[in-house]
């Protein structure tokens, strides 16, 4: 069977065009993730991971929409081809059935890795120039209602909830959930 893998950075981006090309190419099963591919930590990518079977074939549009650093890309085609699943990226007409699509394949991860890389070290060029120029301040802090914070933090300090359920009722990352509580107890 034939499996697509399309995947976009933020929910409010459209995956039409790599759906479309999934279906031309006659896939069997598409999955979809609406995520950063900055890491694995994506819920489609292990669904399918898991999903497939010898004999398989996993495409994605490009090489990027499946991986951004060389290492995490080995790794899952090191994994499908433990599985005897073949992996075919379409823009960079790649074949891991032929030598010369393993090779390639190493290449291109190589340089989407790069190229995540160069993103990354523009925007950081570009946000300390906005900082200089005063027209930066980073992002806008999540608003919290102070009485449901201190409510869930007592619950979370008591040992009545986990950080992770606190986490959870106040809508807040890891992070930002912490910070928080670093704020907070400073001031009491």
């Amino acid at each position: 069977m034939k499996f697509g893998y399309v995947r976009v950075s933020t929910a409010e981006q459209n995956t039409a065009r790599q759906e479309v090309l999934m279906q031309e190419l006659g896939v069997d099963k598409i999955f979809v993730d609406k995520v950063s591919g900055k890491n694995m930590d994506r819920n489609e990518l292990k669904n399918l991971l898991d999903y497939v079977r010898e004999g398989d074939i996993v495409i994605v549009e490009s090489i990027s929409r499946f991986a951004r650093n060389t290492r995490e890309l080995l790794h899952m085609i090191n994994f499908l081809k433990e599985k005897r699943v073949e992996f075919i990226s379409k823009k960079e007409n790649i074949d891991t059935a032929t030598p010369a699509g393993k090779f390639m394949l190493t290449v291109f991860g190589a340089i989407a890795e790069l190229e995540r890389d160069y993103i990354l070290q523009r925007q950081s060029e570009g946000i300390s120039i906005a900082k200089q120029l005063g027209k930066y301040s980073g992002r806008k802090k999540i608003e919290i209602d102070k009485a449901k914070f201190e409510a869930v933090y007592n619950s979370w300090k008591a040992g009545e909830i986990t950080a992770t359920k606190a986490m959870l009722k106040l809508n807040l990352t890891r992070n930002t959930f912490y910070r928080r509580v670093k704020e907070y107890e400073s001031r009491t």
